[in-house]
């Protein structure tokens, strides 16, 4: 019978369990991202409270783009010691980590009147009323060259591996969006080549850093709206991520409306079915809150790990508290109110 406390690999990343902190935006970076000793607090508590893989909050690959304030940054060479100092503390403390990259487009109010801002096509965001530039192939080109080089960065800050966020309605999830993308060359119109400028930032960081060093994607397993990315398409594009050579693959996903609030592992289902289909360790995330399910998912389907957020944010010694048999579901009631302006706080924490 699998555990939850299996020592497993993604690829050359040694594990010491299936537990992986979700990338969360802490917003704790100082304002032109660099780390500081309140965001290395962070980690070193996650590292300390037992979690197997940390994922980073998201970093910008360019210094023209931050979708929110005080995330860290990774566009230049001048982060790389800070981001040492995260990579330090946590392998200090017994975990791996990974460093989420991202560039998010549109889906941002964050100082939009001082910024172009880029997107698959000129579509008005339906949520957010921005409406960005269509990206020309010299723009797609430079966009590829910065994840490649934030892989580099990362690789060199010691990190164990990247993940390309290519979820949660930001760019990289618009160009696979059918209702964003409504290009007519070679990126537009079919998923084959919708999907195109992920495969190329992987290929191009792949060529970069290696085959031993961990490449990974977030992704929706659905955007769940009208003309959006759906569950057929993410099926495809995992599978074929996987023949590529992706390390790991985290489903992920926009709300699901056919959930309920007390439904827990919300894209468990979706994330057995790409199991079942790609070659590489398949992370669930959204709403694991229940050792007992998440471990008879873990052993009645091909999902390998589960990735926590808001939990952890409550208890970072969560992994630690089950390690020691106290199989007591997860204390976090998942209402939101850790999003602060000052920084990523349970209010039930003084």
């Amino acid at each position: 019978m699998k555990t939850l406390f299996d020592h497993v690999n993604i690829n050359n990343i040694e594990l010491k369990n299936r537990l992986v902190r979700s990338a969360t935006w802490e917003r704790m970076a100082d304002e032109n991202g660099y780390v500081n000793d309140r965001l290395v607090k962070v980690y070193q508590d996650l590292a300390q409270g037992g979690v197997g893989l940390i994922i980073t909050g998201y970093a910008f690959v360019t210094a023209a783009e931050q979708p929110n304030p005080r995330m860290i940054g990774v566009c230049d060479d001048s982060y790389i010691e800070g981001l040492q100092r995260l990579t330090e503390v946590v392998h200090n403390n017994d975990s791996k980590i990974v460093l989420q990259i991202a560039y998010g487009g549109s889906q941002t109010r964050y100082q939009t009147e001082n910024r172009v801002i880029w997107g698959p096509s000129a579509v008005k965001h339906p949520r957010t009323g921005v409406v960005p530039i269509e990206m020309s192939q010299q723009q797609i080109d430079e966009l590829i060259d910065w994840f490649a080089e934030a892989g580099v960065r990362a690789q060199k800050a010691d990190f164990d591996g990247v993940q390309i966020h290519g979820a949660h309605g930001y760019l990289l999830s618009q160009f696979l969006s059918p209702y964003f993308n409504r290009r007519t060359d070679k990126y537009g119109g079919s998923l084959k080549n919708r999907m195109r400028i992920i495969c190329e930032i992987y290929e191009e960081m792949r060529s970069r850093v290696g085959s031993d060093f961990s490449i990974m994607i977030k992704i929706n397993c659905s955007d769940f709206t009208d003309n959006g990315f759906t569950f057929a398409d993410a099926q495809v594009v995992c599978q074929r991520l996987a023949e590529l050579g992706i390390d790991a693959i985290e489903v992920s996903g926009s709300k699901d409306p056919a959930a309920k609030p007390a439904d827990q592992s919300i894209f468990a289902k979706y994330a057995a079915k790409i199991a079942e289909q790609v070659a590489c360790p398949v992370i669930v995330v959204n709403k694991n809150r229940d050792p007992q399910l998440i471990t008879n998912l873990l052993n009645n389907t091909d999902i390998a790990f589960f990735s926590f957020s808001r939990p952890l944010i409550r208890e970072p010694d969560l992994p630690n508290r089950w390690k020691n048999a106290d199989f007591g579901s997860a204390k976090c009631i998942s209402c939101n109110k850790c999003f602060n302006e000052q920084g990523m706080k349970c209010i039930f924490l003084v």
